[in-house]
């Protein structure tokens, strides 16, 4: 990934880059020169190439929060706390199948929204959910402390989520008849590579399994 961003962007490890999808597609600062057409068609060309060759697994929830407000009246969760619970069951699903641990990172979106989703976090810790014994949880996780990071510090893995959220979302529109749009060449194809990279269970796509409507992917970012 830094070696892509000095390439094209002239990343530095003392100012590094950070990859942002929409200041990409868009061509803002600091990814002006995708605004030549050859450039951004090989700076796509070689970021899918790295996207089908790096080792990830995909887990994405979709949520329609305003169905969800409509029928959870007194639901404890905010939409977005409810996702991560679903996106930490699945977590624990995978680690349990391969007999491994695992951190989770949020990337921030401010103090009081941060420590909220913290909050949320210890709780499923301590108590689990309908689904999932807390002592799995404990179990499957190396802590019991949410790690919260700027988009600034950098983080491979943050990155790599903004990149694919998008195509991933669409996806799963298009699976339940809600994208009426033609996708872009670039998104077509990072969902033809995300078929390879979704943790599945008996062969079945997890987001398969929950039920999805309109709103966006809140993914570990």
């Amino acid at each position: 990934m830094e070696s892509l961003k000095s390439k094209y962007f002239l990343s530095h490890p003392d100012d590094p880059v950070i990859f942002h999808r929409k200041e990409m597609i868009n061509a803002r600062r600091p990814f002006e020169v995708l605004g030549n057409d050859k450039v951004r068609r090989n700076f796509d060309e070689e970021l899918l190439e790295l996207l089908a060759s790096w080792e990830y697994t995909v887990i994405t929830v979709c949520i329609d929060k305003k169905k969800h407000k409509e029928t959870y009246l007194t639901w404890r969760f905010e939409p977005y706390h409810y996702c991560l619970a679903l996106l930490l069951e699945r977590f624990v699903f995978f680690l349990d199948q391969n007999g491994g641990k695992g951190d989770v990172m949020a990337e921030s979106r401010g103090g009081k929204e941060d420590k909220k989703l913290k909050n949320s976090f210890e709780k499923l810790w301590e108590n689990g959910t309908d689904y999932v014994d807390p002592t799995r949880f404990q179990k499957a996780l190396t802590s019991k402390q949410l790690k919260v990071k700027l988009k600034t510090n950098n983080i491979p893995g943050l990155q790599l989520a903004d990149i694919i959220a998008h195509s991933s979302r669409d996806e799963i529109l298009r699976d339940q008849e809600f994208a009426a749009r033609e996708f872009a060449p670039f998104t077509s194809s990072v969902i033809s590579i995300l078929q390879t990279k979704y943790y599945r269970r008996g062969g079945v796509h997890l987001w398969k399994t929950i039920h999805l409507k309109k709103e966006g992917p809140f993914g570990p970012r």
